[in-house]
Protein backbone atom coordinates (compact mmCIF):
# COMPACT_ATOMS: atom_id res chain seq x y z
CA UNK A 1 0.00 0.00 0.00
CA UNK A 2 2.81 2.18 -0.76
CA UNK A 3 2.06 5.33 -2.66
CA UNK A 4 4.62 7.13 -4.68
CA UNK A 5 5.42 10.56 -6.11
CA UNK A 6 7.58 11.24 -8.71
CA UNK A 7 9.40 14.56 -9.32
CA UNK A 8 12.39 15.79 -11.51
CA UNK A 9 14.32 18.44 -10.85
CA UNK A 10 17.38 20.74 -13.01
CA UNK A 11 19.96 22.44 -10.96
CA UNK A 12 20.92 23.04 -7.75
CA UNK A 13 18.22 25.86 -6.73
CA UNK A 14 15.16 22.94 -8.69
CA UNK A 15 16.61 20.75 -5.59
CA UNK A 16 16.58 23.41 -2.86
CA UNK A 17 13.45 24.44 -3.89
CA UNK A 18 11.93 20.80 -3.80
CA UNK A 19 13.44 20.43 -0.65
CA UNK A 20 11.40 23.67 0.42
CA UNK A 21 7.90 22.03 -0.84
CA UNK A 22 8.97 19.16 1.23
CA UNK A 23 9.70 21.01 4.31
CA UNK A 24 6.21 22.69 4.07
CA UNK A 25 4.36 19.47 3.59
CA UNK A 26 5.97 18.08 6.03
CA UNK A 27 5.53 21.35 8.86
CA UNK A 28 2.24 20.40 8.26
CA UNK A 29 1.87 17.10 8.83
CA UNK A 30 1.68 16.03 13.17
CA UNK A 31 4.33 14.93 14.65
CA UNK A 32 7.95 13.33 14.06
CA UNK A 33 8.88 11.93 10.71
CA UNK A 34 11.95 9.45 9.90
CA UNK A 35 12.81 10.32 6.38
CA UNK A 36 15.51 8.01 4.10
CA UNK A 37 17.68 9.51 1.52
CA UNK A 38 19.09 7.31 -1.34
CA UNK A 39 21.39 8.09 -4.27
CA UNK A 40 24.88 7.90 -5.27
CA UNK A 41 27.53 10.46 -4.22
CA UNK A 42 26.92 14.13 -5.93
CA UNK A 43 23.03 13.31 -6.57
CA UNK A 44 21.90 16.40 -4.28
CA UNK A 45 20.76 14.49 -0.53
CA UNK A 46 22.33 17.29 0.65
CA UNK A 47 20.78 19.89 -1.61
CA UNK A 48 17.55 18.42 -0.86
CA UNK A 49 17.70 18.25 2.81
CA UNK A 50 19.07 22.33 2.52
CA UNK A 51 15.51 23.18 1.10
CA UNK A 52 13.98 21.51 4.05
CA UNK A 53 15.81 22.71 6.33
CA UNK A 54 15.46 26.00 4.64
CA UNK A 55 11.76 25.63 5.16
CA UNK A 56 11.84 25.48 9.16
CA UNK A 57 13.98 29.21 9.17
CA UNK A 58 17.35 28.29 8.82
CA UNK A 59 19.48 30.93 7.05
CA UNK A 60 23.33 29.38 8.13
CA UNK A 61 24.96 26.51 5.98
CA UNK A 62 23.55 23.56 5.85
CA UNK A 63 26.71 21.17 4.61
CA UNK A 64 26.78 17.16 4.96
CA UNK A 65 27.60 16.45 8.76
CA UNK A 66 30.10 14.19 6.82
CA UNK A 67 32.10 13.70 10.31
CA UNK A 68 29.94 14.08 12.85
CA UNK A 69 27.39 11.86 11.36
CA UNK A 70 24.37 14.00 13.11
CA UNK A 71 23.47 17.89 12.59
CA UNK A 72 21.04 19.35 14.96
CA UNK A 73 18.38 21.75 14.37
CA UNK A 74 15.97 23.26 17.07
CA UNK A 75 13.03 25.03 15.07
CA UNK A 76 10.16 26.36 17.22
CA UNK A 77 8.13 24.26 15.66
CA UNK A 78 9.99 20.63 15.74
CA UNK A 79 13.48 19.80 16.13
CA UNK A 80 14.94 18.84 12.29
CA UNK A 81 18.15 16.07 12.45
CA UNK A 82 20.30 15.67 9.64
CA UNK A 83 22.49 12.38 9.56
CA UNK A 84 25.32 11.63 7.12
CA UNK A 85 26.20 7.98 7.43
CA UNK A 86 28.10 7.74 4.75
CA UNK A 87 31.19 7.30 6.94
CA UNK A 88 29.58 4.90 9.69
CA UNK A 89 31.69 1.77 9.66
CA UNK A 90 29.25 -0.86 11.53
CA UNK A 91 25.57 -0.10 12.60
CA UNK A 92 26.81 -0.30 15.89
CA UNK A 93 28.39 2.73 16.55
CA UNK A 94 25.27 4.63 16.13
CA UNK A 95 24.79 3.55 19.96
CA UNK A 96 27.84 5.65 20.65
CA UNK A 97 25.41 8.46 18.90
CA UNK A 98 23.14 7.89 21.44
CA UNK A 99 20.83 6.87 18.02
CA UNK A 100 17.92 6.21 20.13
CA UNK A 101 17.81 10.03 21.30
CA UNK A 102 17.09 11.89 18.57
CA UNK A 103 13.99 9.28 17.51
CA UNK A 104 11.82 11.07 20.62
CA UNK A 105 8.50 11.49 18.46
CA UNK A 106 8.60 14.57 17.66
CA UNK A 107 11.89 15.03 15.41
CA UNK A 108 12.31 15.13 11.75
CA UNK A 109 15.23 13.06 10.92
CA UNK A 110 16.83 13.10 7.75
CA UNK A 111 18.98 10.27 6.60
CA UNK A 112 21.74 10.34 3.98
CA UNK A 113 22.86 6.96 3.61
CA UNK A 114 20.38 5.09 5.56
CA UNK A 115 21.42 1.63 4.36
CA UNK A 116 24.69 1.74 6.92
CA UNK A 117 22.78 1.72 9.98
CA UNK A 118 20.32 -1.10 8.82
CA UNK A 119 19.21 -2.79 11.57
CA UNK A 120 19.18 0.03 14.47
CA UNK A 121 17.83 2.88 12.56
CA UNK A 122 13.77 2.94 12.47
CA UNK A 123 11.51 1.82 9.40
CA UNK A 124 11.33 5.52 7.33
CA UNK A 125 8.05 7.11 7.10
CA UNK A 126 9.20 8.16 3.70
CA UNK A 127 12.16 6.90 1.09
CA UNK A 128 13.51 9.39 -1.30
CA UNK A 129 15.60 7.89 -3.87
CA UNK A 130 17.28 10.03 -6.66
CA UNK A 131 18.86 9.10 -10.00
CA UNK A 132 20.12 11.41 -12.38
CA UNK A 133 23.31 12.54 -14.69
CA UNK A 134 24.26 16.33 -15.10
CA UNK A 135 22.18 18.79 -13.02
CA UNK A 136 19.08 16.42 -14.25
CA UNK A 137 17.13 14.58 -11.13
CA UNK A 138 14.89 12.31 -10.96
CA UNK A 139 13.52 11.79 -7.23
CA UNK A 140 11.17 8.74 -6.09
CA UNK A 141 9.29 9.84 -3.14
CA UNK A 142 7.75 6.49 -1.14
CA UNK A 143 5.43 6.74 1.49
CA UNK A 144 5.16 3.87 3.57
CA UNK A 145 3.12 5.30 6.75
CA UNK A 146 -0.30 6.90 6.22
CA UNK A 147 1.29 10.09 7.34
CA UNK A 148 3.82 9.92 4.35
CA UNK A 149 1.06 9.38 2.03
CA UNK A 150 -0.53 12.70 3.36
CA UNK A 151 2.95 14.51 2.56
CA UNK A 152 2.68 13.36 -0.85
CA UNK A 153 -0.69 14.22 -1.10
CA UNK A 154 0.17 17.63 0.37
CA UNK A 155 2.76 17.85 -2.65
CA UNK A 156 0.87 16.46 -5.56
CA UNK A 157 -1.86 19.40 -4.61
CA UNK A 158 0.99 22.08 -3.78
CA UNK A 159 2.15 21.12 -7.79
CA UNK A 160 -1.49 21.92 -8.89
CA UNK A 161 -1.64 24.66 -7.37
CA UNK A 162 1.60 25.89 -9.26
CA UNK A 163 0.21 24.86 -12.44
Amino acid sequence: MTKQLLRDAQGEDAMVALGQQLGAAVAASAGGLVIFLQGNLGMGKTTLIRGVIRYFGHTGTVKSPTYTLVEPYRFDQCPVNHFDLYRLGHPEELEFLGIRDYFDGNAVNLIEWPDKGKGLLPLADLTISITGEGPQRQLQFDANTVVAQAILQTMKSAEVACD
